[in-house]
């Protein structure tokens, strides 16, 4: 009788133990070394704080690998539940027909409460639809800030806890510093087509192209060829040929960290995201934070900047079960704590205001100055059609096309017309081809 009872009690745990095994959700993700070891940490909380459901998060290359292998398996009906993808692939993911299930429909559908304004606006903005709808759930967003040697400006004469703010300021503090001897170069600059064209023209309230930057339909085309962005890079080649100004190289620009570090440039323009690594870098100076500079002669600005990093998509050809635990996981992701904690640790921007105003009250940004010196720049004022992101098809084979021509430009190859005309007709051509291949 014990012995049966036994056997039936064993039979009951297992039975219970299968009945109630937990919902397993996959996410495909493109963060490396320290990020990813925090993205680890954020997932095991979560599966820790509940038994419904896990997460597996999986790394699967760089953002374009992640983006590419995500589109294979999703024909090969093997694909996960979650993808990460960088802001420039939105284009393609939206075009995806049938592949992708939108966020704010995945929340009304499973019942999770879910409020759209409780976002940073200039965050959210870049994932909507023409009617406002969120398409994806943000999660490391970052926007491009000042960074600068304070060191080298005390030697040169300048004051080390004023920022430049124009672009006339950065000029002439430039020349200060290098005619000093401060420093041999006066500033560099990461991701030239993010930076100094596509934030430079919404910092400025300039559109990037037709159709609010593309976000307004497939027909849109690139107008990166106006008059300030031909001021500005006129300007950059000279600084260069001045010595004022040293290129970091292409796409993210991997040559302008060390340059800023080594004290060779004084000043150095790149991601929110990359303060950790200045901040572990600058060993032997002070770093000081700015938002990016601006034309002071011209109307409107500045404006806001706008977001790079990525966001998470949820790819559809899953059951419900599945998708009730994508919803639930992402509003442990947006929940303040976590949001906070994965912003002060990465240099990422807080994705919703109850995040920034935990940061605010744990005063962190009193005890690490210009730690919010992002949230502040992209927060300046409410986005505009002109600053409210870009959204083309192919836009990452465009952003090596930026790089070409802007090469060509400090080369002596082409003037900076051109050379802008030049990324316009290229750019165009390749939002046509995508158009054409997702009609």
């Amino acid at each position: 009788m014990l012995k049966r009872s036994l056997i039936a009690g064993i039979a009951l745990t297992l039975l219970s133990g299968s009945a109630f095994a937990a919902t397993e959700i996959t996410w495909w993700h493109a963060m490396g070394g320290e990020l990813g070891k925090k993205l680890d940490e954020i997932v095991a909380g979560y599966n820790a704080s509940q038994s419904d459901y896990h997460v597996t998060a999986v790394y699967k290359g760089s953002y374009a690998e992640t983006m590419t292998a995500a589109i294979a398996a999703f024909r090969a009906k093997q694909q996960p539940d979650i993808v990460q993808v960088f802001e420039v692939g939105t284009g393609t993911m939206m075009a995806a027909k049938g592949a992708v299930y939108p966020v704010y429909q995945l929340m009304q559908d499973t019942g999770t409460a879910f409020d759209p304004k409780a976002y940073l606006s200039a965050v959210v903005g870049y994932y909507t639809d023409a009617d406002g709808n969120m398409l994806s759930m943000p999660f490391n967003s970052s926007t491009p800030i000042l960074y600068y040697n304070k060191d080298v400006f005390q030697k040169a004469g300048l004051d080390p806890e004023q920022p430049p703010k124009t672009w006339q300021d950065v000029e002439a503090d430039a020349k200060k510093i290098v005619g000093s001897g401060a420093a041999k170069c006066g500033f560099t600059t990461g991701w030239i087509s993010w930076v100094q064209l596509e934030n430079l023209s919404a910092w400025h309230n300039k559109p990037i192209g037709t159709k609010q930057n593309g976000i307004g339909g497939l027909d849109a085309e690139l107008t990166f060829n106006g008059e300030l962005q031909v001021r500005h890079w006129t300007n950059l080649k000279k600084w260069q040929d001045e010595g004022l100004f040293q290129y970091g190289g292409p796409a993210g620009g991997n040559d302008a960290p060390p340059k800023f570090y080594s004290q060779e440039c004084a000043i150095y323009m790149n991601s929110s995201a990359a303060r950790a690594a200045v901040i572990g870098n600058a060993k032997d100076f002070h770093v000081g934070f700015g938002m990016l500079p601006y034309y002071a002669d011209v109307a409107g600005a500045p404006q806001n900047s706008i977001i790079g990093g990525a966001t998470l998509w949820v790819l559809k050809g899953h059951a419900e079960a599945e998708y009730k635990g994508v919803a639930s996981f992402f509003s442990y992701l947006s929940s303040p704590a976590v949001q906070a904690d994965w912003h002060q640790f990465s240099g990422y921007l807080p994705i919703t205001e109850a995040a920034y105003k935990l940061g605010q009250d744990q005063g962190y940004y009193a005890k690490n100055p210009g730690s919010d010196v992002a949230i502040k720049q992209i927060t300046l004022n409410p986005p505009t059609e002109n600053s409210k992101g870009l959204r083309f098809g192919n836009y990452v084979q465009i952003r090596d096309v930026i790089d070409e021509e802007f090469q060509n430009l400090l080369a002596g190859k082409k003037s900076p017309k051109d050379a802008l005309d030049a990324v316009v007709v290229r750019g165009n051509k390749l939002i046509a081809d995508f158009r054409a291949a997702n009609r």
